[in-house]
């Protein structure tokens, strides 16, 4: 069983557009020893609107635009590269291989090509997988580093050779081979076939899609037993309190803490204080600490901020 490790690089990327201007690979053993490395260029047939990962403008390809103009466009080069994904006896790997795949799957609808058909694994979710850790998606430079990998980012098959070696020294620590790796922690390959995709999942992911579901679930529910007291009280509050004229808003993470939460705006209204949803309309913010989009629109637009502790010494006095 052979490994395949693949990058690509577009000239452009839009929603269903991407136009595909290097397409890098290496083969290697299942011992990681390279049998094959090849950067295959091609005529993207199109303008070059190069960004990185973040959508900003910067990423820079180790080639002069018109020499991508020599080379014939993704058509040509569609039965290679199909042959080499779709080799019964190879495991297809790269880094965030989901963008990589779907690059490829917008190629072969802008030429009216036959969709691709293979099984696909990605090192950045192998990754996730072994450090439990599904909050974030890790760069390859960060994963190279943390793992002690050198890693320059240059042309495709380079991203690519950075990816084998990634995949080796995590294979490594974790004393397995690629097909012991994705056993240990069910880890279920990516697909693609008749144009449709879906992306690798695993035992712990899917726990940690529950989890987080069923966290988010709570706090909704908690967000709307908070607002049903908000709505009924708001407007049974004193008048000519020492709170007259306040508009207090709460961190989110506050106003789901339903007992805290209660209590707090209970004091407010008994003192004739208002309470609004919106930080930018508020003139007193309460948080844990500072930092976030909410906390930012409320000091923006004026606010006092007090944190959380503060108050609650004044409320064991309520």
């Amino acid at each position: 069983m052979n490994y395949v490790f693949f990058d690509i690089e577009c000239a452009c990327v839009f929603k269903s557009v991407a136009k595909i201007c290097a397409f890098g690979y290496v083969v290697t053993d299942e011992r990681f020893e390279v049998l094959k490395r090849e950067d295959i260029l091609m005529d993207p047939k199109g303008k070059f609107h190069l960004t990185d990962r973040k959508g900003g403008e910067g990423l820079v390809l180790p080639y002069s635009y018109e020499d991508f103009k020599k080379y014939p466009a993704f058509p040509a080069a569609y039965r290679k590269i199909k042959s080499l994904l779709e080799d019964k006896n190879a495991i297809v790997l790269g880094h965030a291989t989901m963008n990589d795949v779907n690059y490829l799957n917008l190629e072969t609808k802008r030429y009216k090509l036959p969709s691709f058909r293979f099984e696909f694994h990605d090192t950045q979710f192998f990754y996730m997988n072994t450090e439990r850790d599904y909050t974030r998606q890790y760069g390859l430079g960060a994963m190279a580093e943390a793992l002690g990998v050198e890693f320059t980012p240059h042309r495709a098959v380079d991203d690519a050779y950075a990816t084998m070696r990634v995949c080796e020294a995590l294979c490594k620590r974790e004393g397995v081979t690629v097909q012991e790796l994705v056993a240990r922690y069910n880890i279920r390959g990516g697909r693609i076939a008749a144009y449709e995709m879906k992306p690798p999942v695993s035992a712990g992911y899917k726990s940690y899609i529950a989890e987080r579901d069923e966290q988010r679930e709570a706090r909704a529910k908690a967000h709307d037993e908070f607002y049903r007291y908000v709505n009924k009280y708001m407007h049974r509050r004193a008048r000519g309190g020492s709170l007259e004229g306040k508009v207090f808003c709460f961190a989110k993470d506050v106003e789901t803490d339903v007992p805290l939460s209660v209590r707090l705006v209970a004091a407010i209204f008994k003192s004739g204080g208002k309470y609004t949803s919106h930080p930018a309309e508020c003139n007193v913010y309460i948080a844990r600490g500072q930092g976030g989009t909410r906390f930012q629109s409320a000091i923006q637009s004026g606010a006092a901020f007090i944190p959380l502790e503060n108050i609650e010494s004044v409320l064991r006095e309520v």
